[in-house]
């Protein structure tokens, strides 16, 4: 039986492996899973993902012009957004899914939402690809290889781990062990009438 980390390491090694097919900023998803399903929004979420990875690779360029960094700055700050949108709306899939669970008299709060933690789960996909390729950069150093081996190593028993408790606060939140809530994130420097710079300019 497929856990939901398991669901979830697998749509997210599909979506950067699409993504690197082209591995362009630009290049239009497409998404191969039914709207509104979560796998749908699992695999956006990482499509967004791996385009703000290279966003940000792109914006550290010391030779960048000004301009384009700004725009390239305004754009890494709307993906922000569209991540911390699907982590929420993840976490609502869950929160419908276990909303009916009468909690335990005992039942705990975790400090981290699921969809949180899915979100961790996403950027190691993204991790774990980059890493593989700088191990097999030819034109690298034996040391340089090693090095990212024993990262490489390292990340793929961070996403072991982290799948496995993922799935363990899933099964305590169906067993009444631990509250699930959807926390919003109310972001104010988006929005153009809590952001003190924004509203003083109207």
């Amino acid at each position: 039986m497929m856990t939901f980390s398991n669901v979830c390491n697998e749509i997210f090694e599909k979506a950067t492996t699409d993504y690197h097919i082209k591995d362009n900023i630009d290049t239009p998803i497409n998404n191969p899973y039914a709207l509104k399903t979560i796998e749908y929004y699992l695999y956006l979420k990482n499509w967004i993902d791996a385009v703000q990875w290279h966003l940000e690779d792109i914006v550290r360029d010391p030779q960048i012009d000004p301009v384009e960094a700004l725009a390239i700055k305004r754009r890494i700050d709307r993906s922000n957004q569209e991540r911390t949108d699907l982590v929420e709306l993840i976490d609502s899939y869950v929160y419908d899914k276990y909303k009916t669970i009468e909690p335990k008299p005992n039942a705990i709060i975790n400090t981290e939402s699921p969809a949180w933690a899915v979100d961790r789960l996403s950027i190691l996909a993204l991790k774990i690809y980059h890493m593989e390729q700088e191990v097999k950069r030819s034109e690298a150093t034996s040391e340089h290889i090693a090095g990212c081996q024993a990262k490489l190593n390292i990340l793929l028993e961070q996403k072991n781990d982290l799948s496995a408790a993922i799935d363990t606060l899933l099964n305590n939140i169906e067993k009444g062990k631990i509250l699930i809530k959807v926390y919003k994130q109310m972001k104010m420097y988006n929005d153009p009438n809590l952001n003190p710079i924004l509203y003083t300019k109207k």
